[in-house]
């Protein structure tokens, strides 16, 4: 059962539902996994989703802040969500399609602005989650799954604008990098993007602060599709929908999609 997948940090669920329905409209994939919903769960917009077709949704909320959701044409069974380095923050949930397959969807904290867990909370909470989500993996291999979602970091030198410049700054230091990629090892993960578009710079965010985001171009791909090694052959067609990101009150992310013949 072939099924097409995406992953869009959204920053406001309700403030941006026009854009999820144009991009539910236009683009129409099986699973639309959105992080940053700000919004109790009670509180998101279905009755316009379910309109269009998505009639199933496994979602974790809180208001005003974080909240991550997975709508759906097909049907789905929640798996439940875990809540890493215990923030009390609605950052992962886990839904199991009929065919079997477990989708994760993640809200990895951002960490700030400084680098530094000794001045900056945010970041060793960042470095907390990480590591919790990795002991998860060594814990418990998945299988038969597919991880999605905002992990806010861009891990390889062509997932940013200027490798050199971004050294420091929060989502490409090296720390970082490396955490996630010890994550990535514990569960046997593939980056089904860079599996499908090995070489070249790709971006999937590009900063609010930037009016000329499209010319100027300083993008980091923090969005990320990937899948355990059991099924990650059957992952291909993956792109960024950069177009969304000059889309009317659009999120300084754009979506990722991946196909899963499975």
């Amino acid at each position: 059962m072939p099924f097409t997948l995406a992953t869009w940090n959204i920053n406001s669920v309700r403030l941006r539902e026009p854009i999820v329905c144009k991009l539910l409209e236009e683009d129409a994939p099986d699973v639309l996994c959105l992080q940053e919903c700000k919004s109790p769960v009670d509180k998101i917009p279905m009755d316009q989703f379910r309109a269009l077709g998505y009639t199933h949704m496994v979602a974790r909320g809180q208001k005003g802040y974080n909240g991550v959701a997975i709508l759906s044409k097909l049907p789905l069974v929640d798996a439940g969500g875990e809540d890493y380095a215990s923030l009390g923050h609605a950052r992962h949930v886990a839904a199991t399609l009929e065919n079997g397959v477990t989708i994760h969807n993640f809200y990895v904290p951002a960490g700030g602005d400084v680098p530094d867990r000794e001045v900056n909370e945010k970041f060793g909470q960042k470095l907390d989650y990480l590591t919790e989500m990795r002991d998860a993996f060594h814990a418990n291999r998945p299988e038969k799954s597919i991880l999605v979602g905002d992990l806010n970091i861009a891990p390889r030198e062509d997932d940013v604008w200027n490798h050199k410049s971004l050294l420091k700054i929060v989502s490409h230091t090296p720390i970082e990098v490396e955490h996630l990629a010890e994550t990535q090892e514990a569960g046997k993960w593939v980056d089904i993007t860079r599996q499908d578009i090995p070489e070249g710079l790709l971006y999937s965010w590009w900063s609010y602060r930037a009016k000329d985001w499209d010319e100027a171009d300083k993008g980091r791909r923090l969005d990320h599709v990937w899948a355990t090694s059991d099924i990650s052959n059957a992952g291909h067609g993956s792109r960024v929908l950069r177009a969304a990101r000059g889309w009317e009150k659009p999120s300084d992310h754009a979506p990722v999609f991946a196909t899963f013949d499975l």
